[in-house]
């Protein structure tokens, strides 16, 4: 099977990740004021300041990466999802001791805090699996770590033709963000990948954790909220 090259095509484009990112920021910009705000301005600010540089060095595709471009990426990631498990934990907090008024304020928040969530996750699995994002398109397969998930197309390679012909086996087809985002959105909805397994004990420890976090937002949180605006 042919190596990729740092300058091949099938270097993924840099902007759904950024793009991801910045609504996950927005999103938790806007969080109510009672939300730590001293936190979310530092979060935010050095979200940004690590973004920057990253950006930089790819701007348009992820064909290049030095041992500080992926630490400072990687970093990003990890204080987003801290600060927004942080958030969870004051929305519960504040749910538990809401009165009625408090209500639609909190539902908005819970679904911000929900969006980011999956944002945040799909992140951590793009840029955890079999390397991260440079290393799965430059990296020749026999060379990429070791898979943290399986998906369908690593094993479609013995299926009906027209299947097979996007396998990983067949096409040298690897993840994007696209992917992993479509991953954690129905880990957090579903609690269980429905395509996708976990193969390594720090997938099935994040994917878990994530579902766990998914079930408290949609069933306690929520339903909390919507009780408090029944009355």
């Amino acid at each position: 099977m042919a190596s990729r090259t740092p300058d091949s095509d099938r270097a993924e484009h840099r902007w759904p990740a950024v793009g991801a990112i910045l609504v996950a920021l927005t999103l938790y910009a806007l969080l109510p004021s009672s939300f730590f705000w001293q936190l979310r301005i530092g979060v935010i600010a050095v979200c940004v300041l690590l973004l920057v540089p990253v950006v930089a060095i790819n701007p348009v595709r992820l064909s290049r990466q030095t041992p500080w471009s992926r630490r400072a990426s990687v970093a990003g990631t990890i204080v987003l999802a801290v600060a927004n498990h942080i958030a969870l934990v004051q929305l519960v907090y504040q749910l538990v001791t809401a009165q009625r008024t408090d209500a639609g304020a909190l539902l908005l928040a819970a679904t911000q805090v929900w969006i980011t969530h999956v944002i945040a996750y799909a992140l951590i699995y793009w840029e955890m699996d079999r390397g991260g994002p440079v290393v799965r398109a430059t990296a020749a397969r026999a060379d990429l770590p070791r898979a943290d998930f399986r998906f369908p197309q690593d094993e479609d390679q013995d299926t009906v033709v027209e299947v097979a012909k996007g396998s990983s086996k067949n096409a040298n087809w690897t993840a994007s963000f696209v992917d992993y985002a479509y991953m954690s959105l129905t880990n957090t909805m579903a609690f269980s990948p429905p395509d996708v397994m976990a193969l390594t004990p720090r997938a099935k420890i994040l994917v878990g954790l994530q579902a766990f976090a998914g079930f408290v937002i949609l069933v306690l949180v929520i339903a909390r909220a919507v009780s408090l605006l029944g009355g």
